[in-house]
C-alpha cells in the first residue's frame, strides 16, 4: 500500500553544478524537496520508487544502483539510485530519474530500497493509473519520490513560449496536488499537458493509482513557483 509520496520538480537546473551562477535562484525549491523527502522517511517504508519522464513510451523499470549523469547537460557529475548493485553495464537513469537520484544523494537516503520507473508522455492515463496500482502493491508499505515539471510556457522567455492556458492549468494542478485529488490528477488532459510541455503528467498519474488504495492520504503544497516560466511544484502525500 502507498504510504507516502513526495511531488518534486525535475529541471537538470535544480543540480547546483549544471545551474552554475544561477544556482542560488533554485535554493528556495530545493529546500521544499529536502523537506518533502523527510515525509518520506519518516512514513517509515518498505520500498521508495522514483517514477518520472521517460524517453520512451514505457513503463520502464530501474532497479537499485542504476547509474545515471548530468554529462548531456556540459557536467561531469555522475548520481547512482541507491547503492551499487552491480547493474550490467548500459543501462543508465533518464534524466528525470537522475535529479530524483540527486535529491536522494543529497539527503543521504537510506530509508529503504529504491527503484525506478519512468513513463513517458504517450502512456495514457488509465495505464499510468494501472502502472501505479501496480507499484502500490509491490510491498506492504510503499513510498513514491514523483519527478516531474509544470506547464513550461508561462512567460515569453518559457522553453515553449508564453500560453495562456498554462497558469490554469498549473493552478488547478498544485490545487490538486496539494488536495491529493486523485480524481482530478487522473482527469488531466493528455492532449493539453503535451502542448503546454508538462513533463509531469503521466508520473502523476501513477501517483493517483497509486494512491486508490489508501483513501487516508491527505496532501500538501510546500512549493509553488515558476522561474524561468516553467511551474515548480513540491508536494507531500502521507
Amino acid at each position: 500500500m502507498l504510504v507516502a509520496a513526495a511531488v518534486c520538480p525535475c529541471p537538470p537546473l535544480l543540480v547546483p553544478e549544471v545551474a552554475a551562477g544561477a544556482a542560488p535562484e533554485l535554493d528556495a525549491v530545493r529546500a521544499a524537496c529536502t523537506d518533502a523527502l523527510g515525509v518520506l522517511a519518516a512514513a517509515r517504508p518498505d520500498l521508495l520508487v522514483v517514477v518520472g519522464p521517460g524517453d520512451g513510451a514505457g513503463p520502464e523499470t530501474y532497479p537499485e544502483g542504476t547509474p545515471g549523469s548530468f554529462r548531456d547537460f556540459g557536467v561531469g557529475l555522475d548520481v547512482r539510485l541507491g547503492p551499487d548493485r552491480g547493474v550490467p553495464a548500459g543501462r543508465e537513469l533518464p534524466y528525470g530519474l537522475a535529479v530524483g537520484a540527486w535529491l536522494l544523494g543529497r539527503t543521504g537516503w537510506a530509508d529503504a530500497p529504491v527503484e525506478g520507473l519512468a513513463v513517458g508522455e504517450a502512456l495514457t492515463a488509465e495505464r499510468c493509473a494501472e502502472e501505479g496500482e501496480a507499484v502500490a502493491g509491490r510491498a506492504e508499505r510503499v513510498a513514491l519520490l514523483v519527478m516531474g515539471d509544470a506547464s513550461a510556457c508561462r512567460t515569453l522567455k518559457a522553453p515553449g513560449y508564453l500560453d495562456e492556458r498554462a497558469a490554469p492549468f498549473d493552478a488547478e494542478l498544485a490545487r490538486a496536488l496539494g488536495a491529493a485529488d486523485t480524481g482530478a490528477l487522473r482527469a488531466l488532459d493528455t492532449g493539453l499537458a503535451r502542448e503546454l510541455k508538462v513533463s509531469g503528467r503521466a508520473p502523476w498519474q501513477v501517483l493517483a493509482g497509486a494512491a486508490a488504495g489508501n483513501p487516508d492520504l491527505g496532501g500538501a503544497l510546500l512549493h509553488e513557483d515558476a522561474p524561468y516560466g516553467v511551474g515548480y511544484l513540491v508536494a507531500t502525500w502521507a
